[in-house]
């Protein structure tokens, strides 16, 4: 079976499956080189409006250091990580640009899922892995790019979107090592999709 049957057969696959839950064909997936201009656009709004570029990790790390500040506040106070976004106190840091970024990228999806009937309760996965193990597989990846974009100081967003824009050249390194362990990873998992 060549390539192209191959992706004709997964995007139906995703037309029935959508059409089986929703009760309506979904709409097409945008042109990626539009996606892309638009992506390009937003980022150029948010250097405009907040002064700062996208990504999502610091967010998440807002989040993380509020929590352990409200269980266990003489830790959060005496370790520099935490303290570095909780400050002084006379903020709270899920005021943060990046906290309402990912409360509108929520809300958005699921917004354009909405109105293009794809907003389903459904996993998507190949043929030859079950629901649990294609979640179990989200979940690890979840959790190794968590750490990893704190290693990298950046998740893909901020390091590929902002540092890319920026011409940050550990950006740009970062990028094509994601790309490049992309590549060779998939060779290894493809079946589990096709």
């Amino acid at each position: 079976m060549n390539s192209t049957m191959l992706k004709s057969k997964f995007f139906t696959r995703i037309v029935n499956r959508s059409t089986e839950t929703t009760g309506r064909i979904a709409e097409p997936y945008w042109n990626p080189y539009y996606a892309g201009i638009g992506i390009g656009m937003v980022l150029l709004s948010a250097f405009v409006i907040a002064g700062r570029g996208l990504g999502a990790s610091g967010a998440f790390t807002a989040l993380v250091a509020v929590g352990v500040e409200k269980v266990a506040p003489h830790h959060a106070a005496t370790n520099a990580f935490y303290r570095s976004y909780l400050g002084d106190g006379t903020t709270s840091p899920l005021k943060d640009w990046l906290v309402f970024e990912i409360v509108g990228v929520l809300i958005g999806g699921y917004v354009s899922g909405v109105l293009a009937g794809r907003v389903a309760s459904v996993v998507e996965k190949g043929p030859g892995i079950s629901s649990g193990a294609r979640l179990g597989y989200a979940f690890f990846g979840g959790i190794a790019m968590g750490f990893g974009s704190k290693l990298a100081r950046g998740c893909t967003s901020g390091q590929g979107l902002t540092g890319g824009a920026l011409m940050s050249v550990g950006s740009w390194a970062f990028m094509i090592a994601v790309f490049v362990g992309g590549y060779a990873t998939a060779y290894f998992v493809r079946r589990e999709w096709l």
